[in-house]
Formats: C-alpha cells, sequence, structure tokens
C-alpha cells in the first residue's frame, strides 16, 4: 500500500507523462524537417503547447493549496505564476519564447522540488526531471532551428 509518503507515480501516469511529451518531441523535429516557410507555424504550435504545459505546472500548486489553504500563500501565487510566464512567452518573438518557455519548465521543476516534500509527493520528482529534461530540451532545438 502507498503511504503519502511513498507515493510514486503508477504505470498509467507514467505512460500518460511520457505521452504528453510526443507535441514537444514531434514539433522539435518537425522543425528540422519542415521547409522554412513553415517553420514559424511549427514552433508556434510548440510554443502553443509548452505554455499550456507550463500553466498546467503551475496549476498543480494551486490545487495542493486548495487541500491546505492557510499559510499557503505563496503556493496560491506560485500557482498563478507559470501561466503569466507563458502567456508572456507567446507574446515575444518565437525564438525568445522558446527559450523562455525552457527556462519556465526548470523553473517550475526547481520549485516543485521544494514544494513536494512538503506534501508528500518527491516520489514524482524523477519522472518530472525526466520530463523536464526533454520537453525543455524540445522548447531549445525548436528555437535553434528557426534561428538557423
Amino acid at each position: 500500500m502507498n503511504t503519502p509518503s511513498t507515493q510514486r507515480p503508477n504505470a498509467a501516469v507514467l505512460a500518460l507523462g511520457y505521452a504528453g511529451l510526443l507535441p514537444f518531441v514531434g514539433c522539435a523535429v518537425a522543425m528540422h524537417l519542415v521547409a522554412a516557410e513553415q517553420q514559424g507555424r511549427v514552433l508556434y504550435a510548440l510554443l502553443s503547447y509548452g505554455a499550456t504545459i507550463v500553466s498546467f505546472l503551475g496549476a498543480i500548486h494551486w490545487g495542493l493549496a486548495m487541500r491546505e489553504p492557510h499559510n499557503r500563500t505563496l503556493t496560491w501565487v506560485w500557482g498563478v505564476l507559470p501561466s503569466l510566464v507563458a502567456w508572456l512567452a507567446l507574446l515575444l518573438p518565437p525564438v525568445l519564447g522558446a527559450y523562455v518557455l525552457a527556462a519556465a519548465l526548470w523553473t517550475c521543476l526547481a520549485v516543485d522540488r521544494q514544494v513536494y516534500p512538503r506534501f508528500a509527493l518527491q516520489g514524482w520528482l524523477p519522472m518530472r526531471l525526466v520530463l523536464t529534461c526533454i520537453a525543455s530540451a524540445a522548447c531549445v532545438l525548436g528555437a535553434v532551428a528557426l534561428a538557423a
């Protein structure tokens, strides 16, 4: 039986998490395969999905704060900040926006590494690390392809 201190994502959750990388990887690969005039559109697809994921990562903290709303002001604030950064990334020139999203993904992981143990969720961090590595690399590869 999983106690709160030993909770880890099960096989279905792992599969869903890794399936969530498909748009990142697909767009990053497509950036290197499509004609130059289509790259902007593909990078925008990558940025849109990345912004959605960064917003989702913040929303997790909103949900955590809802469980224990007292003395969780910083958790509430962090629940909103990633979505604002993601929105800003969509307003920037695409290459810069991709770098901002890559940095936001790493910032979300850094915050999660501090917060998750307080909620006995540290078992989720290994999966988050892998997802962050691949998703942020896809953002950078997409930016590099457009800038080239």
